[in-house]
């Protein structure tokens, strides 16, 4: 059973593949995407970058 306590992050490499998208696809649609995709996922872009300075550690 799912800990509903436990927040449940989306897996590392789609967390990767939209910061790809924000910052270096060139694109503003996929720019668009990849920093709306980030806000749905953890609130803000602040509590995404925080998820991923902890995560490299």
């Amino acid at each position: 059973m799912l800990d509903a306590t436990k927040v449940q992050h989306p897996p590392l490499q789609l967390i990767q593949t939209w910061v790809w998208m924000m910052i270096e696809s060139g694109n503003p649609e996929l720019q668009d995407k990849g920093r709306n995709n980030l806000i749905s996922a953890f609130g803000s872009l602040a509590k995404a970058n925080e998820y991923l300075a902890n995560t490299n550690k």
